[in-house]
């Protein structure tokens, strides 16, 4: 079940993905009187711009029929986990208004995480064309300051994890828990949201290191892995990591990354850990 969630999510990306990328075609608002009658679409599209927010909402509704009518069937009854780094609430599939929180929730998490990687990318702003692809996406967002799309989860992160959790109690290490620990929890959970930018860090580096031992071409888009890699190993550029012709810088930026992460992990765990006490 956890893989086909896992695959589910991957086509509710996609379809928001196209939705999004739907703006950004210079054929779609074109008329024959402004292209004068140049440029059209091979084929009519299948799909208006609105009928894909319709069929990410359907996919969303049918799959949470799905894990109800399978997950309920099951022995033991399955539940749906949402995996938040400092907690992981279960959803059981026993009741449809459950799992049907477990499904947007599952995808709000996928895109969350997706978008926190595009954010990461936007703050490291590499070169054209490539970056082109992160700015259709971001939006106006991508020209912020890089401060202010730094805190963007900590801010975004905490208000949503706020709102959306207020109603559903058995989210909370503790549901009759005051206001005030609301929030400090929200934060946490914020904080927590930082963490998962250790994969794509450690994926620029290691296409950073692989390219920097074979070589790819001149395509862009390893420039721009260069490029976003040489701006995380910025803050340790002074330290001698380099032995001959061998750069250890990426494997240190690595190492340093992942250890950073579970050191942060851990406190932010039991920081939320006492909430419940």
């Amino acid at each position: 079940m956890g893989l086909i969630d896992f695959i589910l999510n991957l086509a509710g990306l996609l379809l928001w993905l196209n939705w999004r990328a739907a703006k950004a075609d210079p054929l779609d608002k074109a008329t024959p009187a402004t292209l004068i009658g140049t440029l059209r679409r091979a084929e009519p599209g299948h799909l208006r711009r609105w009928q894909l927010p319709a069929v990410l909402a359907g996919l969303l509704l049918l799959r949470a029929l799905f894990y109800w009518q399978i997950g309920s069937a099951l022995k033991p009854v399955w539940a749906g986990t949402l995996d938040l780094g400092v907690t992981a609430p279960s959803f059981t599939s026993s009741s449809f208004g459950h799992i049907l929180v477990f499904s947007i929730f599952s995808f709000a998490r996928a895109f969350g995480i997706f978008y926190l990687w595009l954010l990461l990318l936007s703050i490291l702003s590499g070169p054209m064309p490539t970056h082109r692809l992160v700015k259709m996406q971001m939006g106006g967002i991508d020209g912020w300051p890089r401060w202010i799309k730094f805190l963007l989860p900590l801010t975004v992160v905490a208000l949503a994890w706020g709102l959306a959790s207020w109603p559903f109690a058995w989210l909370h290490p503790s549901p009759s828990a005051p206001t005030s620990r609301r929030i400090e929890e929200a934060l946490i959970i914020a904080l927590g949201s930082y963490l998962v930018w250790k994969y794509l860090i450690a994926a620029l580096l290691g296409l950073h290191l692989l390219n920097s031992y074979i070589y790819f071409g001149r395509h862009p888009f390893w420039n721009y892995v260069n490029a976003a890699a040489k701006e995380l190993l910025r803050p340790i550029q002074k330290i001698p990591l380099r032995a001959g012709r061998a750069d250890f810088a990426p494997v240190a930026g690595i190492a340093l990354t992942f250890l950073l992460a579970e050191v942060a992990g851990y406190v932010l765990f039991i920081l939320y850990r006492r909430l419940a006490l």
